[in-house]
């Protein structure tokens, strides 16, 4: 293993409260614009050439460091807005399945009140392996 947290076992656990999708507040007068993810993403050089999981993970970053706090962080009602704006195909009727009710409620449990940047992976991934959309994507054909 490597030493880094994702090579040993975790024992955290994570949620998201799927209730109603909340909206962003609007931009506050004076306040810069965001530039677009996909202007971002085209801007890095190193992925000109990159492969479509690797700009996937590059979306991911991004999305994730313009909803993080200046030291790279998300506290638990950001995760939580993030992912009911940003991820909610793949939470979309998850809402009573045991597993997911276990993740959800862990996130409130995180006693940080900061979510770091490979927690929100693990998060992502785990979400990902529960969800519905996961196995439609699997039965998916592709090829003719």
């Amino acid at each position: 293993m490597c030493g880094c947290k994702a090579s040993v076992p975790s024992t955290k656990h994570y949620s998201v409260n799927p209730a109603s999708p909340q909206k962003s507040p609007p931009a506050a007068a004076g306040m810069p614009k965001r530039i677009p993810i996909a202007k971002q993403l085209a801007s890095i050089k190193a992925l000109e050439k990159g492969s479509d999981l690797e700009k996937a993970v590059a979306t991911a970053a991004l999305v994730y460091n313009n909803a993080a706090d200046p030291e790279g962080k998300l506290s638990k009602a950001e995760t939580k807005n993030l992912l009911q704006t940003q991820f909610v195909s793949f939470i979309q009727g998850q809402e009573n399945k045991p597993k997911y009710q276990e993740v959800i409620s862990s996130l409130d449990e995180e006693t940080e009140n900061k979510i770091d940047f490979e927690d929100f992976m693990i998060l992502l991934v785990s979400l990902t392996l529960m969800s519905d959309l996961l196995q439609e994507i699997k039965n998916m054909k592709t090829t003719k």
